[in-house]
């Protein structure tokens, strides 16, 4: 991908489109696209990389001592991810990132992140600061998650669900992964999601299609 094609993400703000081909050369960053279902990191497993999602989303898994899997916030585009096996350099880290979505990865290489200071300049700054910012933004998903699973019922979960994602995408539409990913991610059974959904709908409370959901705020009052 081109400079141009890359610089609405938000790694490279701020950055010319010659210079985000620049960054990437220097840094031996590469991108390859996924296909939805494919996990791009697997737990407890060396990772050199972090991961940016150029475009489609995923989600966050984690294990328990059992072996069992939930769900965690879900990445949408510009979210980073493999951040703390890279840094810390461990292989100990007990989660996944599977897509939810057909997608477009990027992986940058962490030492060569480092290292390539001197060379990029400026550009190296500018990155840094927006890789904190990203960063960040993790942090504020990981909140919202915890406040998503205090809600006291399903609808309430949903709804609260689709008013974060509101926010993130700046759209009333908003789209959202299928219904077995998404009972995950609301921690619930496949069915109960899709009698609410459709019971939702039957008052009045949403309206939606395969792959997106609107809520009627009005209907809330």
């Amino acid at each position: 991908m081109t400079g141009e094609e890359l610089k609405d993400v938000p790694l490279f703000k701020d950055l010319l489109p010659i210079e985000i081909e620049e960054f990437m050369k220097f840094t031996g960053t590469t991108i390859r696209s996924y296909p939805r279902g494919e996990r791009v990191l697997e737990a407890f497993m060396p990772n050199a990389n972090i991961g940016i999602i150029v475009s489609g989303e995923a989600q966050i898994l984690s294990l328990d001592r059992l072996g069992n899997e939930t769900v965690g916030h879900s990445l949408e585009r510009g979210a980073m991810f493999g951040t703390v096996s890279a840094i810390l350099g461990e292989d100990l880290i007990a989660t996944s990132v599977q897509l939810t979505t057909d997608a477009v990865i990027m992986w940058l290489p962490y030492r060569a992140l480092l290292i390539a200071g001197p060379k990029l300049g400026r550009m190296h700054g500018i990155v840094m600061k927006n890789l904190l910012e990203t960063f960040s933004r993790k942090n504020v998903l990981m909140m919202q998650k915890v406040e998503l699973l205090s809600q006291k019922n399903l609808r309430e979960r949903i709804i609260l669900y689709l008013l974060q994602r509101e926010q993130r995408q700046g759209s009333e539409t908003v789209t959202v992964p299928r219904r077995g990913y998404l009972a995950k991610e609301l921690e619930c059974n496949r069915s109960s999601l899709t009698r609410e959904i459709s019971q939702m709908r039957a008052d009045g409370l949403v309206e939606f299609g395969e792959n997106w959901m609107r809520l009627n705020k009005d209907m809330l009052k």
